[in-house]
């Protein structure tokens, strides 16, 4: 049975009290894999009313009845709905077609008490998946300015770096407006929100943050080298009207590009030890028999460190497909759920990358915020990794990903070489507000996590109470602005 976060937790108390609350966890695990949610909440919710439980098992219970909460938001199509939304998207779709296709699981899908639910982004996620079905999408996208701009952006990035004899070049400053918005219901007239906003942190290839304005003064920002970077705000609610936190600034960021040479790479040294510490599983991160079986077919007798990043970064490109993800929350062991599907969104693909890079004694690790692209504007994560001499670089499974399987309108040559630019390169369209994943916000949010895993949406919550994604939205917006020298 695989472990969820609730049997990690429970697992840490000790005798008798334990394997009360160890079965409690099972009963409520069977009845959710068998569809009866309502049943499994009235499992947990009668064990933390018995007020038997020390504070950190009642907790941790209370977590796993919110997650099958969450997941229910994620299903939002039913049979009916999702056939109306995919006529509106595939030309000449017939029922009998459809039929063919949910047998054939095209579609994630959950049973939920007495009925079958599908995953909200179950449209989009049919195209990525089935790639032939592109010339039957209805108001497709025309993906041929997108992929030249980023051919010649890896292009531009690759020949400054080399004629500088430097990783870092072509500095560009952004603009940047950011909002969330909690609803005019998310908390109760009078009662404070408080709110965390991502902003920059300072890396080598972005810096100069400046803060120019905000819809409410400022109660903290974290440090620059925080590894979750946020800007704090407390603000009373007001009845029937939404709470907008605002800011807009300022910053500065560079493409990069490593020369890499896997003869000048070295095994990690005394001089590496806090790279180290990034070998080791963490949440999400979990050496698993699939894994170790997966990296050595990937891996095989390669023994530079390099080299086996670079395999496993071009294992994925070739064989995952890109989906849009469940809430991370949700997900007991995301690396392992994007492994056995087959398919992730980028922070997936990322996770199961840095896993199988530390189960090789390759330091990685996470970075994430938004994505710039022009006219592409979304979060996005990515991840780092360590080579010695070189030092820490970034590594975009994604992109490898987009290159292989999804670029249509470039040369196998072309893909090839956007995907060998991700692999110690980055574009400099991006904004970092992290440095790790599953790292805790400061101050620290008193109530559960929206988003446990990641932070690029914000985070909103009142009187100990989270403000979950359906009650708040949020809004990036970005322009460039004067090219500094």
């Amino acid at each position: 049975m695989k472990k969820t976060l609730l049997r990690v937790a429970i697992c840490a108390c000790l005798g008798a009290n334990c394997m009360a609350q160890t079965n409690i966890a099972v009963e409520a695990d069977q009845l959710e894999k068998q569809g009866r949610f309502k049943e499994a909440a009235a499992v947990i919710t009668k064990a933390i009313e018995s007020q038997n439980l020390p504070s950190t098992e009642a907790k941790a219970l209370a977590f796993e009845r919110e997650r099958l909460e969450r997941i229910k938001q994620d299903y939002s199509f039913t049979r009916e709905t999702l056939y109306t939304a995919l006529k509106e998207s595939v030309k000449d779709l017939t029922p009998a077609e459809y039929e063919k296709w949910i047998k054939a699981g095209w579609f994630d899908d959950r049973e939920i008490d007495g009925t079958l639910y599908f995953f909200g982004s179950g449209v989009s996620n049919l195209y990525f998946r089935h790639p032939e079905l592109n010339a039957r999408r209805l108001k497709a996208k025309n993906p041929v300015e997108k992929e030249r701009l980023t051919l010649e952006s890896v292009r531009t990035i690759k020949q400054a770096a080399r004629a500088e004899h430097t990783p870092y070049v072509l500095p560009r400053k952004f603009h940047v407006n950011m909002s969330v918005t909690a609803d005019a219901d998310a908390a109760p007239d009078g009662e404070i929100i408080r709110a965390w906003i991502p902003i920059p942190r300072r890396y080598p290839f972005q810096y100069d943050f400046k803060l120019l304005s905000s819809s409410y003064p400022a109660k903290s920002i974290a440090a620059e080298d925080s590894p979750i970077r946020s800007i704090y705000f407390e603000q009373p609610a007001q009845a029937k009207k939404p709470t907008a936190f605002k800011i807009e600034y300022e910053f500065t960021t560079r493409g990069v590009h490593f020369e890499l040479d896997p003869k000048e790479v070295r095994a990690l040294g005394p001089g590496d030890s806090d790279a180290k510490r990034y070998t080791a599983e963490a949440p999400h991160v979990v050496f698993t028999p699939e894994v170790k079986e997966l990296s050595a077919k990937i891996i095989g007798n390669e023994t530079n460190p390099m080299l086996k990043a670079k395999k496993i970064y071009d294992w994925l490109s070739d064989h995952l497909l890109y989906s849009y993800a469940l809430e991370y929350s949700t997900i007991p062991n995301i690396s392992d759920y994007c492994r056995s599907n087959g398919y992730g969104d980028c922070g997936q693909q990322g996770l199961l990358f840095i896993t199988l890079c530390r189960y090789n004694g390759i330091p990685a690790r996470w970075q994430s915020g938004w994505n710039m692209f022009p006219g592409d504007t979304t979060n996005h994560d990515w991840t780092e990794i360590y080579l010695a001499p070189y030092g820490w670089m970034p590594v975009d499974p994604y992109m490898g990903n987009y290159a292989m399987r999804y670029i249509t309108t470039l040369t196998q040559p072309e893909k090839v070489e956007i995907r060998d630019f991700y692999f110690g390169g980055l574009d400099h369209y991006r904004m970092a507000a992290n440095s790790d994943h599953s790292q805790a916000l400061t101050p620290a949010k008193q109530s559960f996590r929206s988003d446990d895993v990641d932070f690029q949406r914000g985070e909103l919550e009142h009187s100990g109470t989270n403000i979950y994604f359906d009650k708040f939205s949020y809004h990036f917006e970005r322009r460039e602005i004067t090219t500094p020298q």
